[in-house]
């Protein structure tokens, strides 16, 4: 067996803030060496609940926080509180007794003879803001890779310098790594004030933590399959199985349904393959020179049970009867489409597909009712074009309506037909592959009615003159709670001044429908192909954008909520993909505390394309995008949030772009360009 227990990527270093719960990963800390190492073992209470010292790798673990997702993986952390009214006592907490600072203070430092710990709204607006604070807060976070220990405080806390110097010096000298212990800054703020701390305390920075990590968890999970070494440029030529587990040198933008996937070039959390890899609940993992590892090479091609961890992976050979077990074991449930609404034919202004809902009708029904005429894509965009505080890009939306005559009217419904009753088509993927490009190929020059074309050219002529038109897919399998089948279809330009470049854009965004990864994983999830229909999301082209960029609405490193913050990746524009950067291009990549105060931004990583020292957006972009998420997260909770019976995590997934082409010379403008449910933690199964 292979076995690896080492921090984690990029992920582990979004556990930045000092007062999340749960910083975490797997194995004891490693011997220090300088300090004799004299356990304490109790505190003065006879108990765990705090110590004072912290003097062996045992009182540490005894008082570590636990792994509990792969969003907080290798590292483990215990928080510290030093007490400035009684002689800076120092004391280091319980940190799964007490997963935030106020909840051990409260208990155990609060009158008699102490002052009295407030409530914790005014300890929250004191402790971390105020320069007469009382406690002086943080954590210490062992990072088992780079094998650093790290002071942290909340990336939000304005803790000065001489405060973060008091509370350096009191853990050093009580514990047995004081003689290793740096300083980490977790958000640029905090970095701004550590440039005052004394020459003798050490700084470490995210990107020396990052130096130090080989294996980044994004998707955990068990998974049973042959495992099968590609490099992603050429899967477009090579089949793979749904009984594969890939190894890649880095992410594709678009992957067939696998088991499972490790990449050697780091992922973020929002791309296309990891999304997949969260609905499809397979492991998704990265692991720094996976391509020539040793014990990967020795069982390439053979059958093996991976398992991604949060803060470890293994991998072992399994027998043909174990692996055929497991498959069957795990299939997914089928997903069954609702029937599709053919009753709508008319080009509706996307503030009209879907209509607030009605007195006691939940969001959610309303949602699935536009669906079945709109798709997911418009349906969802509807509703943020009725959000005041969300700019799009003035839309309208194509009816199923017209792809389903479209497909009659050139007798494609009967090729497929004729298709799903091969045998050969169903078993061979290079046959099915082959089968599949002629379709689209058909598709492509086939006529479209005149109808449609009549209506689609009086609605641009009056509303959209003078610019090229986005036709987006928005098919009723996909950006759905469940399903979100991210890449499954292609989004096409035409320009009206050539109609057939308008329609040809048509062509191709229908006929992405059958390409043969979408295919298969409707197929995976069992979905029945005669059932699936695609609107189109019409509006502006975005030509030369000045920023591009994915996030989400919460905070995918903490599964609590304690720490809420928005999840930001954004890149420069051009031609680079945000999802799937090419090998060696960074975004930059960014947790955004909003609602907290100050609304401190924590960069995990920054754009390689940028000039050192530059950022993507500037801090009033920042904010803007900001506003946009917090509206966007709070309008779609009561269709996928707490308030729609979903106790877990909850995010929206938005892609938006900043752009200048409305007012040339101008900074460019926030526009949000489409808003689904992510599939991560507390989505629930199965589509609407």
């Amino acid at each position: 067996m292979v076995h690896r227990n080492r921090i984690t990527s990029i992920l582990a270093l979004a556990l930045l803030a000092a007062a999340l719960p749960g910083a975490c990963g797997g194995g004891s800390p490693d011997d220090v060496g300088a300090t004799p190492e004299v356990c304490e073992g109790t505190s003065e209470d006879g108990s765990t609940e705090f110590l004072k010292r912290v003097g062996c790798a045992a009182d540490f673990e005894a008082l570590a926080s636990a792994p509990v997702d792969a969003s907080l993986p290798g590292a483990r952390s215990v928080k510290v509180v030093l007490d400035r009214a009684d002689q800076d006592a120092l004391y280091f907490q319980n940190s799964v007794l007490y997963q935030i600072h106020y909840d051990f203070v409260s208990s155990h430092l609060s009158g008699d003879p102490l002052p009295y710990v407030p409530s914790l709204a005014e300890f929250n607006a004191t402790e971390y803001f105020t320069p007469d604070r009382r406690f002086v807060l943080g954590a210490v976070t062992h990072y088992q890779g780079p094998d650093v220990w790290a002071l942290e405080l909340s990336p939000y806390d304005t803790a000065s310098a001489d405060m973060i110097t008091a509370l350096f010096k009191a853990v050093k000298a009580a514990s047995f790594f004081g003689t290793k212990l740096a300083f980490h800054p977790t958000s640029e703020a905090v970095a701004v004030e550590a440039q005052k701390l004394p020459a003798d305390i050490p700084v470490v920075s995210t990107g020396d933590l990052y130096a130090g990590i080989d294996y980044q968890p994004l998707s955990l999970g068990t998974a049973v399959g042959r495992l099968h070494f590609a490099k992603a440029a050429d899967l477009a030529d090579e089949y793979l199985s749904h009984q594969d587990i890939v190894v890649l040198d880095e992410a594709p933008n678009d992957i067939s349904v696998v088991q499972g996937i490790i990449t050697e070039e780091f992922q973020t959390p929002l791309s296309h393959v990891n999304v997949l890899s969260q609905n499809r609940r397979t492991p998704n993992m990265g692991l720094r020179n996976a391509m020539s590892n040793p014990e990967l090479l020795a069982l390439k091609d053979k059958l093996v049970e991976l398992t991604a961890g949060p803060s470890s992976w293994s991998v072992r050979e399994v027998t043909e009867a174990e692996a055929e077990a497991f498959w069957e074991a795990h299939k997914p449930e089928p997903v069954t489409l609702p029937e599709l609404d053919l009753t709508v034919t008319d080009l509706r202004d996307i503030e009209e597909v879907t209509p607030d809902p009605k007195d006691g009708e939940p969001l959610r029904d309303a949602i699935k009712k536009a669906v079945l005429a709109f798709g997911g894509k418009s349906a969802h965009y509807s509703i943020l074009a009725r959000i005041p505080e969300v700019p799009i890009q003035k839309a309208f939306s194509i009816p199923v309506y017209y792809y389903d005559l479209f497909m009659k009217e050139n007798g494609f419904y009967d090729q497929i037909e004729s298709l799903l009753a091969d045998p050969q088509f169903n078993t061979d993927a290079a046959v099915r592959d082959k089968a599949l490009k002629a379709l689209r190929d058909a598709m492509k020059t086939a006529p479209v009615d005149a109808g449609l074309q009549e209506l689609l050219k009086a609605k641009i002529e009056a509303e959209y003159a003078g610019h090229p038109m986005r036709f987006r897919t928005s098919t009723n399998s996909e950006d759905l709670d469940g399903f979100p089948c991210a890449g499954c279809y292609d989004s096409n330009t035409g320009d009206p001044a050539d109609w057939e470049d308008v329609l040809d854009a048509i062509r191709k965004t229908y006929a992405s429908a059958w390409k043969l990864r979408t295919f298969d994983e409707r197929t995976y999830y069992g979905i029945d192909h005669r059932t699936i229909g695609m609107a189109l999301l019409v509006h502006h082209n975005f030509p030369d954008e000045e920023a591009n960029g994915v996030a989400l609405t919460n905070n995918p490193f903490d599964p609590t909520g304690i720490q809420p913050a928005f999840y930001v990746n954004v890149q420069t524009g051009g031609d680079v993909e945000v999802v799937a950067p090419p090998a060696g291009v960074t975004n930059d990549e960014i947790l955004y505390f909003f609602n907290q105060p100050n609304q401190p931004v924590t960069y995990l990583t920054h754009s390689s394309l940028m000039p050192e020292g530059q950022t993507v957006l500037t801090a009033a972009q920042i904010h803007q995008l900001g506003v946009a998420l917090d509206a966007i997260h709070e309008r779609f909770s009561p269709a996928y949030g707490a308030a729609a019976g979903n106790n877990g995590w909850y995010a929206m997934d938005v892609e938006f772009k900043f752009d200048d082409d409305a007012n040339p010379g101008e900074p460019a403008t926030l526009y949000i360009k489409q808003a689904r449910p992510y599939p991560g933690r507390g989505a629930a199964a199965g589509a609407p």
